[in-house]
C-alpha cells in the first residue's frame, strides 16, 4: 500500500476567519471557488508551503468580502436548536454538583459493583493463614484505585479530552488533526477551519513536535501501527460490553445462594438470564426513559458500601487501617509467591469500568467526574474493602461469598435488591458505552453500516444498534450457560484476558496516546511526559502479564470475542481505503468533461440529480457510467460527498461546503456535508431536498456577487496578493485587512465567467441575466423531481495481488458489503427515486 499512500485529494481553502476582536460589524469571511481545479493538482500539503507565492500553478486569487453564510440543509441539527454548542464555561456551582450527582448513574455503576467479586476471587487464589494475606491483599486493592483511576484518569487523562469527548476514537481524532495519520487521503484544508478544530499546531521552537508530527505523517507504517492500537482498544471495550453484563448480573444474583432453601446454581443461571433478556429488551425504548432513576440507586448503593464498611471496620478489626502501609504489599508477595501473582487478577477487578470516566466525559465535564470520583466514589470503595477485609480477618472461611456475610442481617434484603438494580446499571454503561464506540468507529470508517436508531431529540449521544444489542445479549446468555458459577465468570473475565485486555489493555492504549499527545500537543516536558508512561505502563504491564499468564483458564472467550472485532474493523477500514484509493485513480478528467460539452455527450431533461460518492474532489467514474447507462441526464447534477471529520461535532453554520463544477452553463456542483463522529443524521428527504435547493440558491446569489465585486476593484495584479486563513499564523501582506475570501478558479473557465458577470456599479445582483436565468432553471428542474444517483460499486483484488490480500478484499471485506446495510437506508434516501448502477474496483 504504500505507493497507494502517496495519493492524497487537494482542496483550496475554503474557510477563513472574520478578524475582528471588537465590535463592530465585521462579517465572517469564507474561502470558496469557483470551480474544480484540475485532478492533477499537486498534493494540498505542498499548496499550502507554496501558498500566497507569485505566479504559482494555475491557480487565480480574487479578494472578495464573504458575509457570514448559513448554507446547511442539515434537517437534524435544524431541528434541535444548540445541539451543537460546546458546553458553556460558565457553570455555577449547583449545576456542577447535579452534573456529578448524575455521574454515578452512568460512569461509576462497573465500578461501584466490583466489591461483589473482589476479594471473593483474589482469595479462590492466595489461602488466608495470616493477618499479611488481608492486610497485603487490602493494601494492593486500595493503591491500585489510587494509582489508575484516581491519580491516572481522574488528574491527567481526562484534561487530554477532545473538545470535551473522551474515549478512544477522540484521542485518535485529537492526533489526526495535528498530523495527517488518517489512513483516508480526503482531509481538506478546509476542515481545518472548523471552529470546533481548535487547531494549534506545535510551535517551531520546540523541534520534538515537529519531528514527531514528520516521522507520523512520513511513514505509512506509524499510521497503520498507530490505527491498530486504536482498533486494539476499541474491540477490547466491546469484549468488555458482553462479559460485564453476566458478571455483574450473576454475582448479585448469587447472594440469593445459601438465603433462599434450594436455590442452587441452576435457579441463579435462569434467573440471570431471564434479567438479562429484559435488560437488553428495554434498549430499544432508549436510557433517557429509565435514566432518572440510575443516579439516586447508585448513590444509595455508594452510601450503603460506606456504611456497610464502617460497621464492619468498627465492629469486627479497627487495624485494617495498617495497610495504608505499602509495605504489606511487598510482605504480601514474599509469603504467597506465584499465588499472590496470579492473585493480580482479582485485584484488577477492582478497577473495572475505570476506563468508563474518561469514555462517557462528552455527556458530563471534567470537573463534575473528578468531584463524583473524589469524594464519593473514591472514599466508599475504600470504606467497603476495608470493612470486607475486616470481617475477613475475624472469619477467614467466608471469602468465596465475603460481601453478603458482611452484610448485617436486618439488612441482607435490601442491600440484595440494591445490589441486583446497581448490576444492571452497570451493564446499562457498558453496553450504551458499546454503542456509542461502534458509532464512533462507523463515522470514522473502521465499522460496517449498521441501522443506528436514535432515541432522543435532545441527548444526541443515546443510540440504540439492534444488531449490536441483540449480539450482545446472545453472547452474554452463553456466557452465563457455560461459566455456570460466579467464581468461572470471574475467572473468564480476569484471566483470560477481559480484564487483562478490555480492562488493562484499553488502559495501555490510553497511556500510549495521552503520552502521545503530551509530545506533539501539549508540548510537556520531556521528563514529565515519559514518567506517564514509565509510572502507570509499568503497573498496567505487571497487571497485563498476570492475567495472559491464564489464559487457558476459559480465557479463549473473551480474546476470541476482541480478535473477531478488530478483524472485522481493520478489515472494513483497508478496504474502504483502497476503495476509496482506486476512485482517487480512475476519476474523470476535467479535460474529458469539457470535450463533452454542457451536454455532457446525452440529453438533458428537467430535474435535479444527487450523485452520492466519497470523493472530496473531483469527478467520480461512477459518474461515467451513468453517461453510458442512461439516455438522459438531469439538467442539474449536485455530487454529494458525506465526509466525517476528526472533530466530535461539525456546528450547523461550517457542515457544508458548496463549489461549482464545470462552467456555468452545466449546471453542476459539488456539496461536501462534514460531519463529526458524534453528529447524529437523521434526515427526512423532502426537507432535505428543498433545503438543499435554498442553499445552492443561496450560492449562486453569493457567487453573482463575489463575481461583480471582483469586477469592480478591476485589479491590475492580482495573482501575486497573499490571503490569510483563519489560521492567524499565515500573515496578510497586501494591508487589506477588510477582504480575505478568494475565489479560486481554473484558468480555462476564467474568460467564460467573467464574461457573464456585469460590475456592481452597473447592475446589482438581483438584475444579473444570468443569475436570474439560472436560478429559474433550477426551479424548474426542482418541480421536476429529485433523483438519487447511488453506484454500487464491487471491490476486488487484483489477479497479481499477494494471497493474503486476496482473501480480505474479495471474501471478508465482500462479505461485510453484502451484509452491512445499503447505501440507500444508510443515507436515508427515498426507495422510488433511485437509480443506481455497479461497477468493479480493481484494488
Amino acid at each position: 500500500m504504500e505507493d497507494n499512500d502517496k495519493i492524497e485529494e487537494i482542496s483550496v481553502k475554503l474557510l477563513g476567519s472574520s478578524t475582528g476582536s471588537g465590535g463592530g460589524g465585521g462579517g465572517e469571511y469564507k474561502w470558496v471557488d469557483g470551480s474544480e481545479v484540475d485532478s492533477e493538482s499537486p498534493p494540498w500539503s505542498v499548496l499550502d508551503e507554496h501558498e500566497g507565492k507569485e505566479g504559482y500553478g494555475s491557480l487565480r486569487r480574487r479578494l472578495v468580502k464573504k458575509p457570514k453564510r448559513v448554507d446547511s440543509f442539515d434537517v437534524e441539527a435544524m431541528s434541535i436548536a444548540g445541539a451543537h454548542k460546546h458546553h458553556s464555561k460558565d457553570v455555577s456551582t449547583w449545576q456542577t454538583l447535579a452534573i456529578a450527582f448524575q455521574t454515578l448513574g452512568v460512569v461509576y455503576g462497573d465500578m461501584g459493583t466490583s466489591p461483589l467479586y473482589v476479594f471473593a476471587d483474589v482469595f479462590s487464589k492466595v489461602k488466608i493463614d495470616s493477618e499479611v494475606d488481608v492486610l497485603g491483599a487490602l493494601s494492593l486493592v486500595m493503591y491500585t484505585i489510587a494509582l489508575l483511576p484516581l491519580a491516572k484518569y481522574v488528574f491527567v487523562v481526562l484534561k487530554a479530552n477532545d473538545n470535551g469527548e473522551g474515549g478512544t476514537f477522540a484521542l485518535y481524532s485529537l492526533i489526526s488533526r495535528y498530523a495527517k495519520v488518517n489512513l483516508l487521503p480526503n482531509r481538506q484544508t478546509a476542515d481545518e477551519q472548523i471552529s470546533s478544530f481548535r487547531l494549534k499546531l506545535p510551535t517551531p521552537e520546540l523541534e520534538r513536535a515537529l519531528k514527531i508530527k514528520e516521522n507520523l505523517e512520513r511513514r505509512s507504517s506509524l499510521k497503520t501501527l498507530l490505527l491498530l492500537l486504536v482498533l486494539m482498544g476499541t474491540s477490547m471495550v466491546i469484549g468488555d460490553g458482553i462479559l460485564t453484563p453476566a458478571i455483574s448480573v450473576m454475582s448479585a444474583v448469587s447472594g440469593l445462594q445459601g438465603e433462599i432453601p434450594g436455590f442452587g446454581t441452576n435457579a441463579v443461571v435462569i434467573v440471570s438470564i431471564v434479567i438479562l433478556a429484559v435488560l437488553f429488551s428495554i434498549q430499544r425504548f432508549g436510557t433517557g426513559k429509565v435514566g432518572f432513576l440510575f443516579a439516586p440507586v447508585l448513590a444509595l448503593w455508594f452510601f450503603s458500601l460506606g456504611s456497610i464498611g464502617i460497621y464492619n471496620i468498627l465492629k469486627h478489626d479497627i487495624t485494617v487501617f495498617k495497610a495504608l502501609n505499602p509495605a504489606y504489599i511487598y510482605l504480601f508477595f514474599k509469603k504467597n509467591s506465584k499465588s499472590a501473582w496470579s492473585a493480580l487478577g482479582g485485584c484488577v477487578l477492582c478497577i473495572t469500568g475505570a476506563e468508563a470516566m474518561f469514555a462517557d466525559l462528552g455527556h458530563f465535564s471534567v470537573r463534575a467526574i473528578q468531584i463524583a470520583f473524589t469524594s464519593v466514589v473514591f472514599p466508599c470503595l475504600l470504606l467497603a474493602y476495608m470493612g470486607q477485609a475486616a470481617y475477613l480477618m475475624k472469619y477467614r472461611d467466608s471469602a468465596h461469598r465475603i460481601f453478603y456475610d458482611s452484610v448485617p442481617d436486618s439488612l441482607f434484603w435490601p442491600v440484595l435488591v440494591i445490589a441486583t438494580i446497581a448490576a444492571m446499571i452497570a451493564s446499562q454503561a457498558m453496553i450504551s458505552a458499546t454503542f456509542s464506540c461502534v458509532k464512533q468507529s462507523m463515522a470514522l470508517g473502521c465499522f460496517p453500516r449498521l441501522k443506528i436508531v436514535h432515541t432522543s431529540r435532545k441527548r444526541m449521544g443515546q443510540i440504540y444498534i439492534p444488531v449490536i444489542n441483540w449480539f450482545l445479549m446472545t453472547m452474554c446468555i452463553l456466557v452465563v450457560a457455560i461459566f455456570r458459577s460466579t467464581t468461572d465468570i470471574a475467572n473468564a473475565y480476569v484471566h483470560v484476558v477481559l480484564i487483562g485486555i478490555a480492562e488493562v489493555g484499553v488502559m495501555m492504549v490510553s497511556t500510549t496516546l495521552v503520552t502521545l499527545v503530551m509530545l506533539l500537543i501539549w508540548q510537556t516536558n520531556l521528563f514529565l511526559a515519559l514518567c506517564f508512561p514509565l509510572v502507570f505502563g509499568s503497573i498496567e504491564l505487571m497487571y497485563l502479564s498476570a492475567v495472559l499468564s491464564k489464559v487457558m483458564e476459559g480465557g479463549w472467550l473473551p480474546l476470541a470475542f476482541a480478535s473477531i472485532f478488530l478483524c472485522v474493523m481493520y478489515t472494513w477500514n483497508y478496504g474502504s481505503v483502497l476503495k476509496y484509493q482506486s476512485e482517487v485513480r480512475e476519476k474523470i478528467s476535467m479535460d474529458f468533461m469539457l470535450e463533452l460539452g454542457s451536454t455532457l455527450g446525452t440529453v438533458r431533461v428537467p430535474g435535479i440529480g444527487l450523485l452520492y460518492n466519497e470523493l472530496v474532489q473531483g469527478i467520480p467514474s461512477i459518474f461515467g457510467q451513468f453517461l453510458l447507462s442512461l439516455p438522459a441526464i438531469h439538467s442539474t447534477i449536485v455530487f454529494v460527498c458525506i465526509k466525517y471529520v476528526p472533530v466530535p461535532v461539525v456546528p450547523q453554520e461550517e457542515r457544508f461546503l458548496f463549489r461549482r463544477v464545470c462552467p456555468k452553463d452545466y449546471h453542476m456542483f459539488r456539496c461536501v456535508a462534514r460531519y463529526g463522529y458524534k453528529d447524529v443524521r437523521k434526515e427526512d428527504h423532502h426537507s432535505f431536498e428543498q433545503l438543499l435547493v435554498d442553499s445552492l440558491e443561496n450560492f449562486l446569489r453569493r457567487e453573482a456577487l463575489d463575481l461583480a465585486m471582483e469586477t469592480n476593484f478591476n485589479e491590475p495584479d492580482i495573482d501575486s496578493v497573499s490571503t490569510r486563513s483563519r489560521d492567524s499564523r499565515i500573515p496578510v501582506d497586501d494591508g487589506n485587512e477588510d477582504l480575505r475570501t478568494p475565489l479560486v478558479q481554473d484558468e480555462r473557465f476564467h474568460e467564460a465567467e467573467t464574461s457573464t458577470a456585469l460590475p456592481s456599479s452597473i447592475m446589482s445582483v438581483d438584475e444579473d441575466p444570468s443569475l436570474e436565468y439560472e436560478l429559474s432553471a433550477l426551479r424548474e428542474a426542482m418541480d421536476s423531481g429529485f433523483t438519487y444517483l447511488l453506484g454500487h460499486g464491487d471491490v476486488r483484488a487484483k489477479k497479481n495481488s499477494l494471497f493474503i490480500k486476496k482473501l480480505f478484499i474479495n471474501y471478508f471485506y465482500a462479505f461485510l458489503r453484502k451484509n452491512c446495510r445499503a447505501g440507500a437506508a444508510n443515507m436515508s434516501v427515498p426507495h422510488m427515486n433511485i437509480i443506481q448502477v455497479g461497477m468493479t474496483y480493481m484494488v
